[in-house]
């Protein structure tokens, strides 16, 4: 038998896989989504021996939504496919993690290097001996590209790769041949722990911003502080909660930052996204002669169609890799450190704020008439008068996306919502995947998830996953006809907008639930709602529930008409 002498000289040999999956345990992951397949089989094996769990989806696209949820939820996550079908099945999912700033480890089974040195023509190719035509497509949505050929340096591709992910919160794409899965590398590797701590600034160019924004910040008359998805992807909630605290500066949030700080302060003022928000909120913000923006991602539906009426003159831009005074950038100087120094040198005796902030509650009786109908203007501040403490709330593309900022949260609520990328279908798979972290993180909290019929149709199957691993959700699906968002936006009666009614409420049986593992019900009108959401059993429920509830086909979300409206025009400009 012949001696590797690369594996005599190794402290402590251990196999490929093992050591990637220590390393994902070690970087908090506890349950690996994904879908089987020839080429990561032998891999898989090695997953309970990392006391990791397997949750396996239906499909891999379900798979990579779930994984985006669960690491919104728990901070990273770990997606396994196999080769070619597996792994572009699920590259929809990854790019909008991607687009969105969320860190999943895209791990996939692929042929061996003999085989793919050879150029055999092997299933799961394109026929043409071309073994990495879908990594290339995969490395325009990850930030690091680790192909696992050489064992002597796997364990640092691993070590830098898992860093990048959580460094740059996107996905990165590990490459995992299946004559590499049992190789041996050095495990003494795995004594140390990777270096997840963010970058530092430079000290001296961070002082130098820190005193340009606390010049501007303690000459404005009005300055308010705006919170967006980065402030949330980027892990600087603290740092913008204790601004906000010491200041006492007005504070409001985009739709995508919705939760990023306690809506029950007396500094929260509401949301706002240009046209769309509330006109006492648009006035306050747009009126401001300085503007705190942290994490912005001023995408259209974000912005109600691009609709914000700020200047760039009296903003201030703080990023994960940049800060922007007015028109003056400074690349290289990330928001936290920034941040960080501002709260601990702010004079809050020369800060000003001349104007009120606005008082935020949920409009139950305002949007209340005397119809039995459930109307959206009615159900989202009622809704919000429902969530409590720690729920996170998980709302599709769609009505749910816009008609949630509607709803005033309790405080440490998580709002998880995907409306840069906008795939529908994405929160039922991302429910699974927010319910599988809290679970993980042994945690006595809600999943809560609302979806319309159409994009639930899309993802139907992911329920399936909820059910097997006993998870607690409680699921809204609206059924209100078919895809509403593309009505608002074109074709209101239009055939290709419509969808064929399910029996919506029977889906758990199907997938296998008994009556003690899911609770269903019907809901059709106001008072039906009113007395489901009393109810101290459904309110407290520890296991899956699904509601049906009832709206009208033509209702949408104020919001939701305004950026259709908006939509439809940027669609139609010809230059």
């Amino acid at each position: 038998m012949a001696i590797d002498i690369r594996t005599q000289a190794l402290k402590k040999p251990i196999p490929v896989a093992q050591y990637l999956f220590a390393r994902l345990y070690e970087i908090g992951i506890r349950s690996v989504h994904g879908l089987p397949g020839d080429f990561n089989l032998v891999a898989l094996d090695y997953i309970p021996k990392a006391k990791l769990k397997w949750v396996g989806s239906i499909n891999e696209l379900n798979a990579a939504y779930a994984a985006d949820g669960y690491a919104r939820a728990l901070g990273i996550s770990a997606l396994v496919t196999t080769f070619g079908v597996g792994e572009l099945s699920a590259i929809n999912g990854v790019a909008g993690a991607y687009s969105e700033h969320v860190p999943v480890v895209h791990i996939v089974g692929c042929p061996s290097t003999i085989s793919q040195r050879n150029g055999m023509l092997l299933h799961h190719t394109l026929g043409n001996g071309d073994f990495n035509v879908f990594a290339n497509m995969s490395s325009q949505i990850a930030c690091n590209v680790a192909r696992l050929n050489n064992p002597a340096e796997i364990a640092e591709q691993i070590d830098f790769a898992l860093r990048e992910c959580w460094i740059h919160s996107r996905p990165v794409y590990i490459m995992l041949p299946t004559d590499m899965v049992e190789k041996q590398i050095e495990g003494a590797r795995l004594d140390t722990p990777i270096d997840l701590s963010d970058p530092k600034n430079d000290t001296e160019r961070e002082d130098y911003v820190v005193d340009v924004v606390l010049r501007y910040l303690h000459a404005a008359k009005n300055p308010v502080i705006l919170v967006d998805a980065c402030a949330i992807r980027h892990r600087c909630l603290k740092e913008v909660r204790d601004l906000v605290d010491k200041t006492k500066l007005p504070v409001f949030v985009t739709p995508m930052g919705k939760g990023a700080v306690n809506e029950s302060s007396p500094s929260y003022g509401g949301v706002y996204a240009g046209t769309g928000s509330q006109p006492a909120v648009q006035e306050l913000v747009e009126s401001a002669d300085l503007v705190l923006s942290i994490g912005s991602l001023k995408s259209d539906f974000n912005t109600t169609g691009f609709s914000y009426r700020t200047s760039q003159l009296s903003t201030i831009d703080f990023h994960s890799d940049h800060c922007k005074v007015r028109y003056s950038e400074y690349p290289g100087v990330a928001m936290k450190g920034v941040l960080r120094k501002l709260i601990e040198r702010v004079d809050t005796t020369k800060l000003s704020s001349e104007k009120l902030t606005p008082k935020v509650v949920n409009e139950v009786s305002r949007n209340r008439d005397d119809s039995e109908t459930i109307t959206q203007a009615f159900f989202w501040p009622r809704v919000g008068e429902y969530f409590k403490e720690k729920d996170l709330v998980v709302t599709e593309t769609g009505t749910s996306n816009f008609g949630i900022w509607e709803s005033k949260f309790p405080p440490d609520v998580v709002g998880i919502t995907q409306i840069l990328w906008g795939s529908i279908g994405w929160s039922v798979g991302a429910a699974q995947g927010v319910a599988m972290a809290v679970k993980d993180m042994d945690e006595d909290r809600r999943t809560i998830l609302f979806v319309g019929d159409g994009s639930f149709q899309l993802t139907a199957q992911e329920v399936s996953t909820m059910i097997k691993h006993k998870l607690r959700v409680t699921i809204f699906l609206i059924y209100n006809e078919g895809f509403t968002i593309e009505r608002c936006i074109h074709g209101m009666e239009a055939e290709y907008n419509d969808i064929r009614r399910w029996n919506y409420t029977e889906i758990p049986t199907v997938f296998g639930a008994t009556d003690k593992e899911v609770r269903k019900h019907i809901i059709k009108t106001k008072s039906e709602l009113e007395k489901l959401l009393a109810d101290k059993d459904f309110n407290e429920a520890k296991g899956l529930q699904f509601v049906e509830l009832w709206m009208p086909k033509h209702d949408a979300p104020r919001a939701l008409k305004l950026t259709a409206e908006q939509s439809a025009k940027n669609n139609a400009r010809m230059e």
